[in-house]
């Protein structure tokens, strides 16, 4: 499987927080987006009126997700000065999730999710640990004390926002599952429901359900974060649902989305795009203007702020964050070099 080379679908260009009532004229962006009556008539064979309703990615937000802790109080030690939050409406309805995406179509993932059901959701515990448990997902959420942190999103695709997140650090759901001394990487496994997930239907090739790992030292960085909601509330399914991870530092593809279990291991575990694609994605695949991916430079991006509109700006090692994570990566390029994958 490594020697196949797959073409990722996603390979194409992808202060205050807005509040929704900015966006709730729901007929007028599916108007602007092209969609109208014709378009969802194409989904499934219903037409708008006989769904009942028209709805667009602000309402993708499963009914009965956990509003416990929403909205939560912002930890100001994550900020983002030098730029603006990515307008809600935009982080919405711009997706990278593969167990929906129709041919890269980032625009157009949230009309897929509606047969997708969160809740009730379980968190499986497995490798080497202490002992075995299974979590129910709503329980551990009213346990954990929620943060929104802002912080900058990058995907390896060179195009980025900035967004805030409700969650909680990784480093406590971590001690929760009590790892054995021997653990020393974190597996990630995702939801696997291709009757739910068109993607997972349509795109048998690949490996599913999605998997990453983390090396013990980077998930029990205060950087990373576990995300159940955002822009102070839940998660909607198009953005991961019902929880993902959050490294900011990192590539986007990094940041497994719907996560169900979590196994610790002693040697490194592969992961999802570096067994398909090993020349391209490595396995820390840290943000680095340094390292240029093989078919396109990383030295710069394409931010989103709002809808329609784009800036080019310089990418930033570690995505902004090398105070915080720089020192895990002592053999990290600090200056331009060839195209090299770590």
């Amino acid at each position: 499987m490594a020697n196949v080379i797959f073409r990722p679908d996603w390979a194409l260009p992808e202060s205050a927080c807005t509040t929704k009532a900015a966006y709730t004229n729901r007929r007028k962006f599916i108007q602007a987006l092209g969609l109208g009556s014709i378009g969802f008539a194409t989904m499934g064979g219903c037409s708008a009126e006989s769904r009942g309703m028209v709805d667009g990615p602000l309402d993708k937000i499963p009914k009965n997700a956990p509003r416990d802790g929403f909205p939560a109080p912002r930890n100001e030690a994550y900020q983002v000065p030098e730029r603006e939050i990515t307008e809600r409406l935009v982080a919405s309805s711009y997706n990278n999730f593969y167990e929906f995406i129709n041919q890269g179509d980032l625009k157009n993932v949230w009309p897929l999710v509606d047969d997708y059901i969160p809740f009730p959701w379980t968190l499986e515990v497995r490798g080497q640990v202490a002992k075995r448990q299974t979590w129910d997902l709503e329980e551990l959420i009213k346990s954990m004390p929620l943060e929104e942190r802002v912080c900058r999103f990058r995907c390896v695709e060179a195009w980025s926002m900035t967004i805030p997140w409700t969650g909680f650090p990784l480093a406590k759901l971590i001690e929760r599952c009590e790892p054995k001394s021997s653990a020393a990487y974190v597996k990630f496994t995702c939801v696997s429901r291709p009757d739910q997930l068109p993607g997972q239907k349509r795109a048998t090739w690949y490996p599913w359900p999605y998997f990453e790992a983390l090396r013990m030292d980077e998930a029990m960085n205060e950087l990373a974060f576990v995300a159940v909601g955002m822009y102070g509330e839940p998660l909607p399914k198009q953005n991961g649902s019902p929880l993902r991870l959050v490294l900011p530092w990192k590539y986007g593809y990094k940041g497994p989305k719907a996560v169900t279990r979590i196994e610790f291991t002693r040697r490194q575990p592969g992961t999802f795009w570096n067994e398909l694609q090993p020349r391209e994605y490595g396995f820390l695949s840290n943000v680095n203007p340094n390292i240029p991916h093989p078919r396109w430079t990383q030295a710069s991006e394409k931010f989103l702020p709002s809808e329609g509109v784009e800036r080019r700006i310089r990418t930033q090692i570690f995505n902004g964050y090398d105070e915080w994570v720089g020192h895990l990566y002592p053999d990290e390029p600090r200056t331009p070099s060839g195209p090299i994958v770590r």
